[in-house]
């Protein structure tokens, strides 16, 4: 339930090819800065625009004046970077995207529609196609002990031995406002997560995680 082809569609990312070498979406956070400067000079220069050293912007993107852009980044199509938005850099943010006020990117995959609109952090994070953060919601991508990060799927537990590692949100996920998904935490696809929530481990797909931490199946 947690490997990449469990996650996520593929076909609505640049990073697609890239990511089908790997069995767990975690796997491939290291190389996505290496990954973005492979694909930038390889894009149509009809389409899009070196707006400085390795930063790439579709022509169709609308990016606010105040917003930051660090290299490397792509921005895809269609999608908003608003006011005072903070791309750290190694951000790879698909088409008709939101990336909204106040928000910071650092080492990510944003597949295409995915909404990041207000005050979220996302670093070391991949978030699937459709995904949503509600309002506040961020990714917590290093542990307070500073010990490389675990998955949790019950009594199984999966070594990543990654220092730096945010969450995995799969295709259509709903995350609700001021939540904090923690370090190693994976959404399956089509789940939703309370406002206000504090999620761990690995959350199965058509699943909802309440503020308590039960997790239920959702109703068709």
């Amino acid at each position: 339930m947690y490997t990449i082809l469990d996650l996520y569609d593929l076909e609505h990312s640049l990073a697609g090819d890239y990511l089908r070498q790997f069995t767990y979406p975690w796997e491939a956070l290291k190389g996505i800065k290496d990954l973005i400067l492979a694909l930038g000079p390889t894009l149509d220069k009809a389409e899009y625009e070196e707006r400085s050293e390795h930063v790439w912007v579709h022509k169709t993107a609308q990016v606010f004046p105040s917003a930051y852009l660090g290299a490397p980044c792509i921005i895809g199509p269609e999608t908003e970077v608003r006011h005072c938005a903070f791309l750290r850099g190694s951000a790879l943010v698909g088409a008709n995207c939101v990336v909204g006020n106040s928000v910071e990117l650092k080492n990510v995959i944003l597949f295409d529609h995915v909404q990041t609109p207000h005050y979220n952090y996302v670093g070391d994070s991949i978030l699937g196609y459709y995904s949503h953060m509600g309002a506040g919601s961020i990714t917590s991508n290093v542990k307070s002990d500073k010990t490389p990060v675990v998955v949790h799927n019950g009594t199984e537990n999966i070594e990543t031995g990654l220092k730096k590692f945010g969450a995995m949100l799969g295709d259509h996920v709903e995350v609700g406002c001021n939540s904090v998904l923690n370090p190693g935490t994976v959404i399956g696809r089509n789940s939703n997560v309370y406002p206000t929530s504090c999620v761990r481990g690995v959350v199965p797909e058509k699943s909802i995680w309440k503020n308590s931490g039960d997790v239920v199946a959702k109703h068709e």
